[in-house]
């Protein structure tokens, strides 16, 4: 019986793959283990126990960026969780590491490492972070989703999608999905959506656009968040939901997205070959506009920056746009080229893989000293 430890947690880009991979490991492996490793703090604290895995925590340790106490404090704060994680491996028996980035991957990395255990890495941004940039110098199994990432030893798998997204029929929902939110089917629809959230400058520039694109035959739906201030409008054929729980109908029902471009969403529109209009966030460290990368050069999307998007653009640009359907048909083509809908298989195929290989070397010393002592086994070449 395998012990699966799955490491990452934070934020959603972390833990929603991590439960994908989680969840198909154990359809495939009824008789597994899978355990999980976050922090107390993250959303993994929340949705990890209610999916029924068993949460293993470490401190929260963010990388210090400057000179400060913290960052003096930091060495002996890493050693201490990369001690606790290596007691954790010991403990559990653990035959595979598998880290999704946040700040929970970094010392199972290091522990992964020193105990010999293997190590798979998944990389869900274009741009990698700090953890798996660190991980991927342990292990050739890194698995990435955008074929643009610079990583390591990076190996193209794919996002892990919601099991409803992987498994979508737009074409045979599509009139269940305009039923659903009221929408004509004479007219083709625009989705757009920043999120559970929202994006304000979404909101306000489409809730001002709104007469230009149902001018252009489209019809609107907003999907604004639950902390938004949109609430109901007047213009016929511009529909308004504060919150949606079947996203997968939403995307169903779409012709052509306007969006942010977290690697999440990027991914599903990819797989699902869906024309955008991208708007990455601009807070942060720019990951959603290299994420919009691979789909802008296939010519599947149009990238525009958070302070362009003004009604003055959309009037000027994407009203033009709209009116061009043949270019909206070759956008959807284009998009789904550079999608994939089994990012989940594909990672657990790589898990498998670097199970097996660990396997059919013995790692004699990983499974008989894990003590906490450091163990060197003759086959270790860096794919630990």
């Amino acid at each position: 019986m395998t012990t699966y430890l799955l490491a990452g947690g934070g934020t959603a880009g972390h833990v929603n793959p991590l439960l994908a991979v989680a969840d198909r490991l154990r359809r495939r492996e009824p008789d597994a283990t899978v355990l999980v490793l976050g922090t107390a703090e993250g959303l993994e604290a929340r949705l990890v126990p209610q999916r029924g895995y068993e949460l293993l925590t470490v401190p929260r340790l963010p990388f210090p960026r400057r000179v400060s106490p913290a960052a003096l404090r930091f060495p002996g704060a890493l050693k201490g969780a990369v001690d606790g994680v290596r007691a954790l491996l010991a403990e559990h028996d653990v035959d595979v590491v598998v880290g999704f980035g946040g700040y929970a991957s970094a010392p199972a990395y290091v522990a992964a490492r020193i105990s010999g255990v293997p190590l798979v890495v998944h990389e869900a941004n274009a741009k990698p972070g700090m953890a798996n940039v660190l991980g991927a110098l342990f292990t050739k199994h890194v698995g990435v989703v955008f074929r643009s990432t610079r990583l390591r030893h990076a190996r193209r798998v794919g996002m892990p999608l919601r099991v409803e997204i992987e498994t979508l029929d737009r074409r045979a929902v599509h009139q269940e999905a305009l039923a659903e939110f009221g929408l004509d089917p004479a007219k083709p629809t625009v989705l757009v959506t920043g999120g559970s959230t929202g994006a304000r400058r979404l909101n306000e520039t489409v809730a001002a656009s709104a007469a230009g694109i149902l001018g252009a035959g489209w019809q609107i739906l907003h999907i604004t968040g639950e902390k938004s201030d949109l609430r109901s409008t007047d213009l016929a054929g511009y529909h308004l939901l504060r919150y949606c729980d079947r996203m997968d109908l939403a995307l169903s029902a779409a012709d052509f997205v306007v969006s942010r471009s977290g690697s999440a969403t990027v991914s599903e529109l990819t797989a699902l070959g869906l024309p955008s209009v991208l708007v990455p966030y601009p807070v942060g460290n720019g990951e959603q506009r290299f994420n919009a990368t691979d789909v802008v050069e296939a010519g599947g999307a149009v990238l525009v920056a958070d302070a362009d998007f003004t009604p003055e653009w959309v009037q000027g640009r994407l009203v033009d746009l709209l009116l061009d359907r043949a270019t909206i048909a070759d956008m959807a083509v284009r998009a789904a080229t550079v999608g994939v809908l089994d990012g989940t298989d594909r990672t657990v195929d790589l898990v498998l893989d670097a199970v097996g290989r660990a396997s059919s070397t013995a790692r004699p010393a990983a499974h008989a000293r894990r003590d906490g002592t450091r163990t060197t086994p003759s086959s270790t070449t860096g794919e630990r």
